[in-house]
């Protein structure tokens, strides 16, 4: 029975080689996890969402030609039109100019907010999982009581105290977004600094630094990476739904809640709806993108879900 078992393998050992040679049996390449990231239909619309309205809001000054600040009286609640595509507001400027360019600060402030917390985030959680001691007690009681009041409510209480600003505002962002960050590198910390090659690299006498942020972070950043995907397009919102209140971003800077902040007048809802539907489409369609986008780095950096 062995022999035949064997004689099996070595008969498809020889096929397998000699289709090699032939050429008909060629290595994949490229990274697996990239393959598994291009073949996911919604992941690829959001990066091309992404990409779409990120370069537009980069590149606005290229796209467009009216000033997103200059007032033009006689040309107020215009309809869209060739001129002005998503048509002007009350006070005469052209609302396609200023959803390009409010796309520059609101992206920049999730964005911003969730690269700067998840930089704090990740250098805490990395030594903290992986040495614990007094760093990891004062990080996790620190987390732990930012963690324990409602964000929105976090945010509104801070943003009254430190006052309106785009500094302030993508300070208490990220004041309130290390923390989960910190958790989630902590935990995978703890699973990874039990696996094998991390004993053998500190029987070599390797420093914790080298360790940690070398050698056990890469095998960490699957999840991260989705957690800053999610954590943008969470602070976006959050920019929206306080510029919609006015306790976000100064109104005199143009950024996709201040536009929708005229949204407030019932007369403007029912017969100006180009004031407010464009720019809320768009945040929409970012919104998705970006997380059609994690949910693709979610499935691909799972191992799993690997084939």
């Amino acid at each position: 029975m062995i022999n035949r078992t064997e004689s099996a393998l070595n008969r498809k050992f020889d096929l397998l080689l000699a289709m090699e040679e032939a050429g008909k049996l060629k290595p994949r390449k490229g990274n697996r996890a990239m393959r598994k990231m291009f073949n996911n239909k919604l992941a690829l619309v959001g990066l091309v969402v992404f990409l779409i309205i990120t370069l537009s809001s980069v590149f606005a000054p290229f796209l467009v030609d009216h000033d997103p600040q200059k007032i033009d009286l006689r040309g107020m609640l215009q309809e869209p039109s060739s001129e002005h595509l998503f048509g002007t507001d009350k006070t005469g400027r052209d609302v396609f100019s200023r959803v390009l360019y409010g796309g520059r600060v609101s992206i920049l402030v999730g964005l911003g907010s969730a690269l700067i917390a998840a930089f704090i985030g990740v250098g805490i959680g990395s030594y903290a999982g992986y040495k614990g001691g007094w760093v990891d007690l004062l990080a996790l009681r620190m987390s732990e009581i930012l963690m324990a009041f409602p964000q929105i409510i976090l945010v509104l209480l801070l943003v009254s105290i430190v006052g309106q600003s785009l500094l302030n505002l993508i300070f208490i962002f990220v004041l309130t977004g290390w923390g989960p960050m910190y958790r989630l590198t902590r935990a995978q910390f703890l699973s990874l600094r039990e696996e094998e090659y991390v004993q053998a690299l500190r029987s070599f006498g390797l420093s914790t630094s080298v360790i940690c942020y070398k050698h056990i972070l890469p095998n960490a950043l699957g999840p991260i990476a989705v957690n800053i995907t999610l954590t943008t397009a969470m602070f976006i919102l959050a920019e929206a739904g306080l510029s919609f209140l006015g306790l976000g971003v100064p109104l005199n800077i143009p950024t996709w809640g201040n536009i929708l902040n005229v949204a407030q007048d019932l007369r403007v809802l029912q017969n100006y709806w180009w004031l407010w539907l464009p720019v809320g489409m768009v945040i929409s369609l970012f919104v998705m993108s970006i997380n059609f986008i994690g949910d693709g780095l979610r499935d691909s950096a799972d191992p799993t879900q690997q084939g």
